[in-house]
């Protein structure tokens, strides 16, 4: 069955942002999802501000909070003291240290920590999740354009403080922002912390000691993950991934984990950075969700580190499409979809297992919705018999566009060759149409 190909407008406007969420956000009793604070799947649909706090005003911050709450944002990563990715770093815009003392860790500067504490009220003014990291390491070999090796994190001055240090660092953290119920700690950064494992151990216990209760996680080093680098870690909540191999086999990985963390794609391949596609960045995102994760941090250079022309960015074509995906997943109950490891609904042209056009599929436990992402304009297989029916309606959307199209209605037995109606990537949704009569196929 073919279905009926696109037309009308070229792209359909932007979804309007979806009601703020409640916080602070945990986990869910059976560790695969995170809630809000009303016990509903909070989908993350992130974007990397690393250098907010210590790179722009008050007035430039809260454009770009207001900006990206229009494009349905509602979590960001970022840094709360800048090592390197700022004008003059670590100060902030208006000259501030964050530590009185160069790298001493028991020497926070009150002006720059009013600042921060500015920022983080922004976010959560307007129902932003923020992971905040409290020491990001910084990759282990520097190279990051024009800055000359240059250290990138504050990797040697945890060291240099050491457990007593980082806890007392961890003290005065959980003190002054433990009031926020709106974050989740995010430990490191860019890097395993090797020699650096007690002390980091050592800063978490301690902010979690002054009472907070909201979540921690950590970012490592790519293609590692925080429990195996952390391991043991009585803090640790939530275990994301981070990859810049292929995105859906490692997700598919962290989703088979034993025991089960609940897990999201925390960084992959950034939008104006190696070279990435449009369309890769939508791959990443689409598969996000339907490999069992909890959603997907965007990043965008050079809006991550609040560089020259970071505004133009606002409306890029990444940002669009996550908006989009945005409302995609959350008009459907994405939180009840489990990947379908089996090739059990999409059981034909799948494409290469390690590749990037391999589909993904991912399908509820009653059998009443499917979802599929295409990465490329290709037939697929559909087996109806694997789902509920009688019936059931087949949908096509459009990622870069936000356009749909209907596939019309198959019968909930048997096979059937659909071929998607978009030039590159598409979504496949077919669900049941309770109470529908029985029959075979219709277009």
């Amino acid at each position: 069955m073919t279905a009926t190909r696109a037309n009308g407008p070229a792209e359909v406007p932007i979804p309007a942002p979806p009601p703020l969420a409640r916080f602070p956000v945990h986990v869910s009793a059976d560790r695969r999802r995170l809630l809000d604070a009303d016990g509903q799947p909070f989908l993350i649909q992130g974007d990397a501000a690393w250098s907010l706090i210590a790179n722009t005003t008050l007035d430039e911050a809260t454009r770009y909070l207001d900006e990206r709450r229009a494009f349905g944002f509602n979590t960001i990563l970022v840094s709360l003291i800048e090592y390197l990715f700022a004008a003059d770093p670590p100060r902030d815009r208006a000259g501030e240290e964050p530590f009185l003392e160069p790298g001493d860790f028991r020497t926070p500067n009150e002006p720059y920590f009013a600042h921060a504490e500015r920022v983080l009220e922004l976010a959560s003014e307007r129902g932003f999740l923020v992971l905040l990291a409290p020491a990001y390491l910084g990759y282990p070999q520097p190279q990051y354009p024009g800055y000359h090796g240059r250290s990138e994190g504050w990797y040697d001055e945890v060291l240099a403080n050491g457990e007593d240090g980082c806890r007392a660092w961890g003290s005065y953290l959980g003190r002054r922002f433990g009031r926020f119920d709106n974050l989740v700690w995010t430990i490191g950064g860019d890097r395993n912390p090797g020699l650096a494992l007690a002390p980091l151990n050592a800063l978490a216990k301690a902010i979690r000691n002054t009472g907070v209760t909201t979540p921690f996680t950590a970012h490592v080093h790519p293609e590692c993950s925080p429990v195996d680098e952390f391991p043991g870690a009585d803090w640790l909540d939530l275990n994301p991934t981070y990859t810049y191999g292929i995105v859906h086999r490692a997700l598919i990985q962290d989703w088979r984990r034993d025991p089960v963390w609940p897990f999201f794609l925390i960084e992959s391949t950034y939008e104006g950075e190696h070279d990435a596609s449009a369309l890769q960045i939508r791959r990443q995102a689409y598969w996000s969700v339907l490999c069992g994760g909890n959603g997907h941090i965007l990043g965008n250079k050079p809006m991550w580190l609040f560089g020259d022309g970071w505004p133009d960015h606002l409306g890029s074509p990444g940002s669009q499409a996550m908006s989009r995906w945005g409302a995609f997943f959350r008009a459907l109950p994405w939180a009840a979809l489990e990947p379908d490891l089996e090739a059990s609904v999409v059981t034909h042209g799948l494409g290469e297992a390690r590749g990037l056009d391999r589909v993904t599929a991912a399908v509820t436990g009653d059998g009443g919705l499917a979802v599929a992402y295409l990465p490329v304009q290709r037939a697929v297989t559909i087996d109806a018999g694997r789902l509920a029916g009688p019936r059931l309606g087949v949908d096509w959307f459009e990622p870069a566009t936000g356009r749909r199209v209907s596939g019309g209605e198959l019968g909930a037995i048997g096979e059937f060759v659909l071929e998607p109606p978009f030039r590159e990537d598409s979504v496949l949704t077919i669900s049941a149409l309770r109470g529908a009569g029985d029959g075979g196929p219709r277009p």
